[in-house]
């Protein structure tokens, strides 16, 4: 039962994706505007979505630590990899100051 009930919501989220990613671009070229801003904006939302739901769904219940938890864990996080892959791609020289 768990096998199939896995492979419905890969299924499920597999076609969703699709139909977002495909509202997005029609959305975008109805207003008349870039691809990549509503791109850009689809992506915030759907990468910050977890922690907003999580977020709210602890805070409801009263369950304070995991709010508080989940929103220094997930900056953190979002900071330390986004440094380190821009580290990793574009070249920081760090200079010494006298």
């Amino acid at each position: 039962m768990d096998n199939i009930l896995f492979l419905l919501s890969f299924v499920m989220l597999f076609f969703g994706g699709e139909l977002l990613v495909r509202s997005s671009v029609a959305l975008a070229l109805r207003m008349r505007i870039s691809t990549l801003v509503v791109g850009m904006t689809v992506v915030s939302f759907v990468t910050s979505s977890p922690e907003l739901f999580v977020s709210i769904k602890s805070a409801l219940n009263g369950l304070t630590d995991i709010t508080f938890g989940n929103v220094i864990g997930s900056n953190i996080a979002n900071i330390t990899l986004v440094l380190g892959l821009t580290a990793i791609v574009f070249r920081i020289n760090i200079t010494k100051q006298t």
